[in-house]
C-alpha cells in the first residue's frame, strides 16, 4: 500500500521533565512519533534534530518493518546523542518509503497528566 510521505516534520518539540511519577515508565512525561508503514517493504528512517541555540543532532537511524507501526518515544533515543529535556527542538524525519507520522506529548510536571496529538507536516521534496 502507498500510504504516506517520504518527509515529516514535527516544528514544536519539546521533552517536559519526568515529573513526580518518574518511576513508572507509563506516566513520566515523555513525547512520542508515532509511525505507521503501511507499505509491502520495512522503511529506513533518518531523524534529525534541530535547535535555536545549537547545531542539529542526527540522524538517529530508525526501522518500521513493512506493515507494521513503531511508536517511538524520544526519551529513549540515545545515539548519537540524548534528547535533552526542558529544551526546545524540532524534528525531521526522512524516510525511503512513504509513512504516515503523528506527535504526541504527555506533560506530568504538574502531577497531572495533560496530552497533546497531532499529526506531523508531511510532504515529498
Amino acid at each position: 500500500m502507498n500510504i504516506g510521505k517520504r518527509h515529516w516534520v514535527i516544528a514544536e518539540g519539546y521533552l517536559p521533565e519526568p515529573g513526580p511519577r518518574a518511576d513508572d515508565r507509563t506516566l513520566r512525561s515523555h513525547e512520542t512519533a508515532c509511525i505507521l508503514n503501511a507499505s509491502d517493504q520495512a522503511a529506513h528512517i533518518e531523524l534529525t534534530l534541530y535547535f535555536a541555540d545549537r547545531e542539529p543532532v542526527g540522524p538517529y537511524r530508525l526501522q518500521v518493518p513493512a506493515r507494521r507501526t513503531l511508536h517511538l518515544r524520544f526519551d529513549d533515543l540515545a545515539q548519537p546523542a540524548p534528547v535533552p529535556r526542558e529544551t526546545d527542538y524540532a524534528s525531521l524525519f526522512v524516510s525511503d518509503v512513504p509513512v504516515v507520522i503523528q506527535h504526541t506529548r504527555l506533560d506530568a510536571r504538574a502531577g497531572d497528566l495533560a496530552l497533546l496529538s497531532t499529526m506531523a507536516f508531511g510532504g515529498d521534496a
